[in-house]
């Protein structure tokens, strides 16, 4: 599905705000509210819109802590691959892993409590799969943080 200006001003309101009333979406972007709702299931079916998430404020909810983790590893075969993405993806306070180029194999980064949270939660991967290097940096400040992407 390729996208028209239209669809992309959709996307970009919907970004800024998931629980916009159809009505007042369609008045936005100056189209029927009928026409609006097509693009959205289109664009929904496409995959474009993968899903609707409520965003939550962590430090209301006592996770104050962002912390990247940065992970070497020298095992690089599918099974330990398989072993640590299943051991990432049962962990709640884990929000994101990459696995990247250069000198690093895995960026993951984690909201916990705090320091000792994090700590609870590094013994937990450790003990699910073998890494070699482990090293975190915690997030002093949030300078930008969005979800939203540049379709504009």
């Amino acid at each position: 599905m390729s996208l028209d200006p239209t669809d992309r001003r959709i996307l970009h309101h919907l970004q800024r705000e998931g629980d916009v009333s159809l009505d007042v979406l369609a008045e936005e972007i100056n189209l029927s509210r009928n026409a609006t709702w097509r693009r959205i299931k289109q664009m929904e079916k496409a995959g474009i819109i993968a899903q609707r998430v409520a965003l939550l404020d962590p430090e209301k909810l006592g996770l104050r802590l962002t912390v990247f983790i940065l992970i070497r590893t020298d095992q690089h075969t599918k099974a330990w691959g398989e072993a640590f993405a299943r051991a990432t993806r049962g962990m709640d306070e884990i929000q994101g892993v990459y696995r990247m180029t250069g000198d690093l194999d895995y960026l993951v980064r984690a909201q916990v409590e705090d320091v000792r949270a994090y700590d609870r939660l590094y013994q937990r991967l450790i003990a699910e799969v073998a890494i070699s290097d482990v090293s975190a940096s915690f997030v002093m400040e949030r300078i930008k943080e969005t979800t939203a992407l540049p379709v504009l």
